[in-house]
C-alpha cells in the first residue's frame, strides 16, 4: 500500500531519492524503512548519522507541515553540516531535500523525505502539493499500521484457539468484521443456515446478542464475558483491547461435548461412514443436521441407522446412547 502510493507521488514529485520511516511503537527514536528508494549503505549508516540529521531536526519541530531545504537551514550551513557530507562520501549527493514528519497517533510518527541530487531546488508548487497531500499520506501510514497490527494479533489468535480447540470471529460493532480463525466459516456452517446469516455472512441471532452487550457494555465492566449456546455449539463474547481507536469483540466458538464417547468395540464393528453416524447421535444430533453435516440425503442417514441398529442390537437411537453410556 505505502510503496503503491510512493509510486504516484514519484510521477507527481519527481525526485532522485525517496524514503518513509515509520517510528517503532514506545520506540520514536527507532525507525523503520517502509519506502526505502535510497542506496541500502545510508540506512546502515543512519544510526550514527541521526543526530546530525538537520531533516528530522525540522521537521519535528513543525509536524504536519511541509519544508524545503530552504526553510530548514541557509544552503551555507547545509553545504557545512556533516549529514550532508556523509550523504556525500555514500556516493549520493543530496543537494535539494522536502519534507514532512507525519503525527498519526499518540506515541508514533512518521517521516517522508524526497531528496534530489542536482542543484534545482523544489519549487513553492511542489511544497503545496505535498501539503496537500499530507491528509492522505497520513491516513495510509495509519491504515497499514492498524492492518500490520491486526495480522500480529490475527496469527496469535490462531495460534491460541487452535490450541485450545475454538474459533473465533473478531468484530467492530456492530458488524465489521476484522478477522476470523482458518475454520471458523466451517463451523458457522455446520450450525446456522443460510436463512440464519444476515448480509454479512454472520449469523443474525449473534449479532443481536452483540449488540445487546455493547449496549449494556457499563454492566461488563468487570470483564466477565457473556455466552450464548445451541446444543452442544457454545459462543463466549469477549471485549477486546481497542485497536487504532476502535472497541473489538471476540466471538469464540467452540463445540462442548457432553454426550457419551464411542465405545471401542463398535469402532471395530461399523464402518467408517456407520462411525461417524454414530459420533453425531451420541451428541444429540438429529437426523436432519447429520446429513447436512456429512453432505448426504437425510434418507441415507436413516439407512445408516438401520444397519446401525442391527449390527449392535438395539432397537432405537434412546437405547443406542443408553448403550453406549455404560460401555468403555
Amino acid at each position: 500500500m505505502l510503496s503503491q502510493a510512493h509510486d504516484v507521488l514519484a510521477r507527481l514529485l519527481p525526485a532522485d531519492y525517496a524514503a518513509l520511516c515509520v517510528s517503532r511503537p514506545g520506540h520514536t527514536a527507532e525507525y523503520d524503512w517502509m519506502v526505502a528508494q535510497m542506496p541500502p549503505a545510508f540506512f546502515a549508516r543512519y544510526p550514527e548519522m541521526a543526530a546530525e540529521d538537520f531533516v528530522r531536526g525540522a521537521v519535528s519541530k513543525q509536524p504536519n507541515i511541509v519544508l524545503r531545504d530552504s526553510e530548514m537551514v541557509s544552503r551555507q550551513a547545509l553545504e557545512r553540516s556533516l549529514f550532508y557530507r556523509h550523504c556525500r562520501e555514500l556516493g549520493m549527493p543530496l543537494e535539494h531535500v522536502m519534507a514532512v514528519r507525519l503525527d498519526v497517533g499518540r506515541d508514533w510518527h512518521a517521516g517522508f523525505m524526497l531528496y534530489r541530487e542536482r542543484p534545482r531546488p523544489f519549487s513553492e508548487e511542489n511544497r503545496a502539493l505535498l501539503q496537500r497531500l499530507v491528509p492522505v499520506l497520513t491516513g495510509t501510514v495509519r491504515n497499514c499500521r492498524m492492518l500490520d497490527q491486526v495480522a500480529s494479533r490475527g496469527q496469535l489468535l490462531e495460534s491460541l484457539f487452535h490450541h485450545q480447540g475454538s474459533e473465533c470471529v473478531v468484530l467492530a460493532p456492530p458488524a465489521r468484521e476484522v478477522m476470523r480463525t482458518a475454520h471458523a466459516t466451517e463451523l458457522l456452517e455446520r450450525w446456522f443456515t443460510p436463512p440464519e446469516l444476515a448480509s454479512q455472512g454472520l449469523p443474525q441471532v449473534l449479532l443481536e446478542q452483540l449488540k445487546r452487550l455493547v449496549a449494556a457494555e457499563k454492566d461488563l465492566a468487570r470483564g466477565v464475558p457473556d455466552t450464548w449456546a445451541r446444543m452442544s455449539l457454545k459462543v463466549t463474547f469477549v471485549r477486546l483491547p481497542e485497536l487504532g481507536g476502535r472497541t473489538l469483540w471476540a466471538l469464540v466458538l467452540q463445540e462442548v461435548s457432553h454426550a457419551p464417547g464411542m465405545p471401542s468395540a463398535w469402532r471395530e464393528r461399523l464402518t467408517p461412514r456407520q462411525v461417524e453416524v454414530v459420533e453425531r447421535v451420541l451428541r444429540g444430533w438429529d437426523n436432519k443436521l447429520i446429513a447436512e453435516d456429512l453432505g448426504c440425503a437425510k434418507a441415507t442417514v436413516t439407512k445408516h441407522l438401520y444397519r446401525i441398529f442391527n449390527k449392535l442390537g438395539v432397537n432405537n437411537r434412546a437405547t443406542l446412547i443408553s448403550l453406549a453410556l455404560r460401555r468403555p
